[in-house]
């Protein structure tokens, strides 16, 4: 049906209505005094309910000459020339053409402000979907990165152990005692080296993703933050017996949410970072420190720091390997510290300072942690 005639159908319903209303006082009081009101009421229904000024203008004309000739005296007849009668009837159709085209206004601006609701979903929802769109493209290329990083730390060892072992079965009686120990110390290190990424990859297993695959997390529970540091610099030292690690840790017992697996990891990788590759063998710092709502961890080297053309690259495992780094990098190794550090909702640093680089990261403490025990 046709917005007129649903509009017609409406005017003459409610018109009705409001004169059975009118006679029934009428016929009960035999006075005029609540008909206009009626009728006024009336007209403001159908303002509200109608679309456009002319339904309300056009009901509030025949409403006025319906009171004339139906409720006002001679009756049955239209007479706007009684005493005093033509300045009520003329207040009442201006009451009545005030009221249809305030509520007409009113319609019509809560029309717009739907109009522009439903606009502004339109929009949050086309920004969502960039948003979306945008971190699927950033979830593509750290992927890309990550599997770039893979390949490469897998190629580096695993060349060099296949190289080590041909050597020693093709030329092991041309080897002197120490020559041997040498290639076989190489493909020690070498296969500590893939442990240690095997760890890393593992580690990343524990991290999961939202419902709509967009934000990812981890099971946090609360843990006894010089319990974890323990376990971390004991994993490193028993991998790095020769190692110097200065540890300062807040005094006070701190409980911190996260995955402890998890943040062992991004230590260990860390300070094996700073040990291994910052060209010296001089004490690694590791301090810790609460600052507002987060535990800050804090790792500095006294070696040769970041070169600018790195700093921009470090977590996404494209910076490449420095000149003394010919056999592996720390490659994917930082990149995973990234991950599990945003996957709990963490920021994670590093920059250069006068006599080395410093790696630093943040753990919320007010996230909602589950019991341990659960």
């Amino acid at each position: 049906m046709k917005q007129w005639k649903k509009d017609l159908m409406l005017s003459v319903i409610l018109l009705i209505f409001a004169t059975i209303v009118a006679h029934i006082f009428f016929l009960q009081t035999e006075h005029t005094v609540n008909v206009p009101m009626i009728y006024t009421l009336a007209t403001f229904f159908i303002s509200r309910y109608t679309k456009g000024y002319w339904w309300g203008i056009a009901f509030s004309i025949f409403s006025v000459l319906l009171i004339n000739w139906r409720f006002t005296y001679p009756y049955f007849k239209i007479n706007f020339l009684i005493d005093g009668y033509p300045m009520t009837f003329i207040g009442i159709l201006m009451i009545s053409v005030i009221t249809n085209m305030t509520t007409t206004s009113l319609n019509r601006e809560k029309e717009e402000a739907v109009k522009r609701e439903k606009e502004l979903a339109k929009l949050n929802e086309y920004n969502q979907e960039i948003n979306r769109l945008t971190i699927d493209r950033e979830k593509e290329t750290m992927r890309s990165n990550l599997l770039r990083a893979i390949s490469h730390d897998l190629r580096t060892p695993l060349t060099g152990m296949i190289g080590a072992s041909s050597t020693y079965l093709e030329a092991k009686d041309y080897l002197d005692e120490e020559a041997r120990d040498q290639l076989v110390m190489g493909i020690h290190e070498d296969a500590n080296w893939l442990l240690n990424m095997v760890e890393n990859l593992l580690s990343v297993t524990r991290i999961q993703n939202d419902g709509e695959g967009a934000e990812t997390s981890v099971k946090k529970v609360l843990e006894p933050l010089d319990e974890v540091v323990a376990e971390a610099m004991h994993r490193f030292r028993k991998r790095y017996p020769e190692s110097t690690v200065r540890v300062k840790i807040p005094d006070e017992f701190l409980m911190v949410p996260m995955d402890p697996t998890l943040i062992e990891q991004v230590i260990m990788n860390l300070l094996e970072n700073a040990w291994v590759h910052s060209g010296e063998k001089e004490p690694v710092d590791l301090k810790i420190r609460q600052e507002d709502q987060n535990v800050v961890f804090y790792i500095r080297d006294q070696g040769d720091g970041i070169e600018p053309e790195r700093m921009s690259h470090l977590f996404d495992g494209c910076a490449g390997a420095r000149d003394h780094e010919s056999r592996k990098g720390m490659g994917i190794g930082l990149t995973i510290c990234k991950t599990i550090i945003l996957a709990h909702q963490g920021e994670i640093h590093a920059r250069n300072y006068e006599d080395g680089a410093e790696f630093y990261f943040s753990l919320p403490l007010d996230e909602t942690a589950e019991d341990e025990d659960v």
